[in-house]
């Protein structure tokens, strides 16, 4: 019988392009959860413990924030973001 690991998706984030693209991919998605995991994602590859120090925030906030079911404040997302040197932008919508 052969064993699989589950899969991580924090394994995989190992390059700011691939974390874009991934968050990028979050973001198309219509469930707000989905966002919430990615960045969940990107937070334990790049280090839980950082990124909290980084946004300022402290550590049970910040695995609070990004618990399943949690609903940050949009200015906690803001810091997250900013901590994990990524950029968001809009664009139009194609029909």
């Amino acid at each position: 019988m052969v064993k699989l690991a589950p899969f991580d998706a924090a394994d995989y984030l190992d390059s700011e392009e691939t974390i874009a693209a991934y968050l990028s991919a979050a973001l198309e998605d219509p469930n707000p959860d989905v966002f919430l995991v990615a960045i969940r994602d990107v937070a334990r590859a790049r280090g839980m413990t950082q990124l909290a120090q980084d946004a300022g925030l402290g550590r049970e906030s910040l695995y609070k924030a990004l618990a399943p079911g949690a609903k940050p404040r949009y200015d906690t997302l803001l810091k997250l973001v900013h901590a994990l040197g990524i950029k968001l932008s809009a664009t139009p919508a194609h029909s």
